[in-house]
């Protein structure tokens, strides 16, 4: 934790937010959880078993139903929703003393800090996560509103070398205006832990493992294209699968097409304890991301969990993945647009045990020194709060 206190106070502003699964939300909780009592609150999106995650913060907590399924301002339903966030976002900036306002996304959250920037003055920043600010690209409308929030903004932090340059390139903004922040890790919970239990649907199979929704850019559907090669060279191969989300039926269908059902494991939403023992007993980690339209990966939150636990990593050559890795000593990058590249990729890997096993110990090594949520936390305090004088503890 950071020590001391501060008087300025940022209200952080996201839909995303734990216990709402999302690598954005677990993000946020973890920067601004470690900031000193006093110095920050939250307005974040609801869920059924906040009050108990919200137990544990030491920051005041505010859940409201963040979520439209309307982000343009021409329709009704998005002009009310916009306006009724402003509303609700006056009254805890008034309560909690709010000096800045840091949103988790441009749209849609900007747009409300946007109206409170006018309307009272309080300046804001928004997070960027690449993909976000891409595929808004596909909507004139989206475009413009996205423009007027950043035009405005204070700054705008992005989490990845590859969500500035779309950032400087696609959306002209100056250098000055961007910050990087990449996300993190908690080394002390996603850890190696040979005792810890293994998932009992494993068996003693080699297993590739994938967590993240369920959407196309994640690439869950490449890797199941890949497996008819693999099993050829491992009869028994698992390929694991955490996560929900809308490919859900496809990817069921997919299996089933190519006759590999039998090597999916669809194991759905689970806790923290079973995810990080599913990083723990896994044979390799695999995101076998690539762009799909002007969706890409921004980051890969899970890239940095996964070698924390000890385990080599491959990922997609689209996006920000390859900003988590050392290439090469702690994973592989590979263009997963292309499932006989992607099968011969994993098969070299798995392979070859020794080298596997040294690149897991290098990228436990690897995440601690660059990743650790204690130290990103600490910069991040010193950066919003440059007079504070604050110093971890420890």
């Amino acid at each position: 934790m950071i020590k001391t206190t501060a008087s300025p106070r940022i209200l952080l502003f996201s839909e995303i937010f734990p216990p709402v699964h999302g690598g954005s939300g677990r993000w946020f909780s973890e920067i601004y959880g470690r900031f000193p009592e006093g110095s920050a609150a939250f307005l974040v999106g609801d869920h059924e078993q906040a009050q108990h995650y919200d137990a544990g913060i030491r920051h005041p907590v505010y859940r409201e139903n963040l979520s439209s399924p309307e982000w343009g301002v021409r329709s009704w339903k998005g002009f009310t929703f916009y306006l009724g966030q402003w509303r609700r976002l006056r009254q805890v900036v008034r309560k909690e003393a709010v000096t800045r306002v840091h949103c988790g996304r441009v749209l849609p959250e900007g747009v409300p800090a946007l109206l409170l920037n006018f309307t009272n003055r309080i300046p804001f920043s928004c997070y960027v996560h690449g993909e976000d600010v891409e595929t808004v690209l596909a909507s004139r409308e989206l475009t413009w509103l996205t423009r007027q929030v950043m035009r405005h903004a204070e700054q705008i932090i992005c989490n990845s070398e590859n969500s500035r340059r779309i950032l400087e390139q696609k959306w002209q903004l100056p250098k000055d205006k961007i910050l990087v922040m990449t996300p993190g890790v908690d080394v002390d919970r996603f850890a190696p832990d040979h005792n810890a239990p293994r998932p009992e649907s494993w068996g003693d199979r080699p297993v590739i493992l994938t967590v993240g929704r369920l959407q196309k850019r994640k690439g869950q559907d490449m890797m199941i294209r890949a497996l008819p090669a693999l099993r050829e060279k491992w009869p028994d191969i698992l390929y694991a699968i955490i996560g929900g989300g809308k490919e859900w039926e496809s990817l069921h269908q997919l299996a089933r097409e190519l006759d590999v059902s039998d090597h999916v494991l669809f194991m759905g939403e689970v806790d923290d304890l079973q995810m990080v023992n599913a990083y723990r007993h896994c044979s390799l980690f695999a995101l076998p991301n690539r762009r799909v339209g002007n969706d890409d990966e921004g980051f890969g939150m899970v890239l940095l969990e996964a070698q924390a636990c000890g385990k080599a990593v491959l990922a997609g050559n689209s996006g920000g993945t390859r900003e988590t890795m050392r290439e090469g000593e702690t994973g592989k990058i590979v263009d997963c647009t292309r499932e006989d590249a992607l099968a011969d990729a994993v098969s070299k890997m798995l392979g070859n045990e020794q080298r596997l096993q040294a690149m897991g110990e290098s990228a436990r090594s690897h995440v601690v020194e660059q990743f650790c949520w204690t130290n990103l936390a600490t910069k991040a305090y010193r950066f919003f709060y440059p007079d504070s004088g604050q110093s971890p503890s420890g």
